[in-house]
């Protein structure tokens, strides 16, 4: 019987390069973090590898946020159609076409309410992240009024990132994506999961590859940095074609690459439906090319986390071109600072300077935000409690 194959070893929990950006910033060496990686940890060199230099990103960026600088993020929970891997807080707007303007209406409440409090502590914003959910489908006017809303209520002169996710490449139009930029949004998040038309269908994606390619296109045309998702392990998927998506997607040169490992969520439709996947070993072998061929690439690793139920017991991990690491990303898995979460979802992380994290949970699902809002004082006072320790 194959023995299991452990690639974190001993390791638990979802930030594995906590582990090691601790040993970093206590005076270990590099050399040193990676031996005790490997034999006190038992992870594989590989992931011993990629573990230590998304530390070493961690403790870069670290050094260069303030105390009193923070991430600013915007839920949308709302998609086309709901992928079979996904238990995510998203609605079909499809069905839930009637809750979009309430919910946004609720939400310009909260980013007025939150503006407000964020000028009052003093706060410094440094990157802003749209997600969701598709941002992108929103109505044209609702994304600009959203958009209109954050850059007039919040002091966004301290931007070294500002990104959208426009998830669905059959979403992201021209007066869409000229209504982002215009807001100064400058990195754009484009996921097709895969390139294989047959793992699209199975997976309930509607667009089709030559959407990725027109959505690039346009996406070139306005400058703005680009990142692209890649998920191993879908249904229908092999090592083969996996690796095919992911040559397709380097031809395009995005300065971000992030690679997701299939995580069976229970309320998936894989899960419901009990779909077949591909195995760990598979799972494995689609990992192992994508180590490769990013590296070749010029690709570096700059930030990983992992999900209960992930396949193989792998990880996501982002890749990124010199230069251009996610600063929201970094923010948000290794906890550098405070994330103050708006919208459907969104979970504010108060990062405390004694290195307390305290967590405030905004309501999941369209309808039940919607009826939130005399909760945003609530909120609003849980953060001024903490605010004298961020």
């Amino acid at each position: 019987m194959q023995q299991e194959v452990k690639p974190w070893g001993t390791l638990t929990g979802i930030r594995p390069s906590k582990v090691a950006e601790k040993l970093l910033i206590s005076g270990e060496s590099a050399d040193s973090v990676l031996n005790i990686l490997k034999q006190k940890y038992l992870v594989l060199p590989d992931r011993a590898g990629i573990c230590l230099e998304t530390a070493e990103a961690a403790v870069r960026l670290k050094k260069s946020l303030g105390p009193k600088d923070i991430a600013l993020y915007v839920g949308i929970p709302f998609c086309p159609t709901r992928c079979a891997y996904c238990s995510f807080v998203s609605n079909s707007v499809e069905r839930s076409f009637s809750l979009i303007k309430p919910f946004t209406e609720t939400l310009l409440r909260e980013i007025d309410t939150m503006s407000k409090l964020v000028l009052e502590l003093g706060l410094r914003i440094v990157c802003v992240y749209i997600g969701g959910g598709t941002p992108t489908s929103l109505d044209d006017a609702t994304l600009e009024a959203v958009m209109a809303a954050l850059e007039k209520s919040f002091d966004l002169s301290s931007l070294l990132e500002y990104t959208v996710e426009a998830g669905r490449p059959d979403t992201i139009t021209a007066d869409k994506l000229e209504t982002i930029i215009s807001h100064g949004a400058d990195r754009i998040c484009i996921n097709p999961q895969s390139m294989s038309e047959d793992v699209l269908s199975a997976i309930g994606r509607k667009h089709s590859t030559k959407d990725v390619y027109d959505a690039v296109k346009l996406i070139r045309k306005s400058k703005a940095a680009l990142n692209m998702d890649l998920i191993a392990g879908l249904p229908s998927d092999t090592v083969d074609g996996f690796s095919k998506s992911l040559d397709s997607i380097l031809e395009l040169m995005p300065e971000n690459v992030t690679v997701h490992t299939l995580s069976l969520k229970k309320g998936s439709r894989i899960m419901l439906e009990n779909t077949s996947v591909p195995d760990g070993a598979e799972v494995g072998e689609m990992l192992g090319y994508s180590l490769k061929r990013l590296r070749e690439s010029m690709y570096n690793p700059y930030y990983i986390y992992r999900q209960k139920y992930i396949s193989g017991g792998y990880e996501n991990t982002g890749w990124s071109l010199p230069g251009h690491e996610g600063i929201y990303n970094k923010c948000m898995m290794d906890e550098l600072c405070t994330v103050l979460a708006l919208g459907g979802g969104g979970v504010t992380k108060l990062v405390t300077s004694d290195g307390r994290i305290e967590r405030i949970f905004n309501a999941k699902y369209p309808r039940e935000y919607i009826d939130m809002t005399e909760k945003m004082n609530e909120k609003a006072g849980r953060i001024r409690e903490n605010a004298v320790s961020l």
